[in-house]
């Protein structure tokens, strides 16, 4: 339901309870997209599909807590529309969280652990490579304080990789990255996912 038809901007909602929200909003609309700043669950039902940015995951579970989005959220997935959670977003919608473990949507069958790459001071940039269409391109990575994928359920796919890390991974019409993209000058992962809007 409620895909942009042939032609058509897809509108893509990037949550905007707390993290860099506004980056990934840019990075859309170079993209090709619209975009709205999602803070109420109600503007869900508008949307083609909705980023779940980077932050900090626990003040973002108090937030959707308070603001109550955790059931829409998930109605927005059952509906199918796709979901990009990048670094504190991939904690959020993983099945699994450790170090510790914490409450999330559980929407893709990864285990992920917090802080995995280190902390704020140890981030860093890389060159990864991205396999996408059966292509494999080199692609820029910034990594904050970032959690690491420890285990790949069945039906998800590895579509990038840090060394021999996977950074980016795929269920269905759920898209996770290790990593901020919204912070590179390159919009590969943008362009990827809203692929999947279509």
């Amino acid at each position: 339901c409620c895909r942009p038809e042939a032609g058509n901007i897809a509108m893509i909602g990037v949550l905007g309870l707390q993290g860099d929200f506004e980056a990934h909003g840019k990075k859309l609309e170079q993209a090709g997209s619209d975009t709205q700043i999602v803070k109420k669950p109600e503007q869900l039902d508008l949307l083609d599909g909705l980023i779940i940015p980077g932050g900090e995951s626990t003040t973002l579970i108090k937030l959707m807590d308070l603001y109550e989005f955790w059931e829409p959220l998930r109605t927005f997935a059952v509906q199918g529309k796709p979901i990009l959670g990048t670094c504190a977003g991939m904690i959020l919608l993983a099945r699994e969280v450790l170090n510790p473990s914490q409450k999330s949507l559980g929407l893709i069958d990864v285990a992920v652990e917090r802080n995995s790459y280190g902390r704020q001071r140890e981030s860093f940039e890389a060159t990864g490579r991205f396999i996408a269409k059966g292509h494999a391109t080199e692609l820029e990575m910034i990594f904050i304080r970032a959690p690491r994928i420890h285990r790949l359920g069945t039906g998800v796919d590895a579509l990038a990789f840090y060394e021999d890390d996977c950074v980016l991974a795929r269920q269905g019409h759920i898209l996770v990255a290790s990593f901020h993209p919204e912070l590179t000058g390159n919009l590969s992962v943008h362009r990827y996912f809203l692929d999947m809007t279509l």
